[in-house]
């Protein structure tokens, strides 16, 4: 759910707000997005330790930026490490005002 939310939203941010001209990079930017939500509402549980946590999530940038290469170039694929990395982050920032440093519960 998550990543569907955040991939849409992402996309439909871009494609009206920012408007790369190339649909297919915003889309690609978008499921970036999506799916650094997405894994990190996966990861937000205590079965999953901090070295888990971060290597996984540097599996997922690995794999987009190892598809945007394939699909676009190197300097197209770099942003989305950027953007996946953020919310991320943004994502464990705000669980960790929570009481329970969790925001599933």
């Amino acid at each position: 759910m998550y990543f569907a939310l955040g991939t849409v939203v992402s996309f439909l941010i871009n494609y009206f707000f920012i408007s790369s001209q190339n649909i297919g990079l915003d889309i690609y930017y978008a499921v970036a997005f999506g799916s650094a939500w997405g894994i990190a509402y996966y990861l937000d549980t205590p079965d999953f330790t901090l070295p888990q946590k971060l290597g996984l999530s540097f599996v997922a940038m690995g794999i987009l930026v190892l598809a945007g290469t394939l699909i676009f170039e190197l300097k197209l694929a770099v942003p989305s490490i950027l953007k996946f990395s953020t919310v991320f982050v943004a994502y464990y920032l705000i669980a960790s005002f929570r009481g329970n440093k969790s925001l599933r519960s």
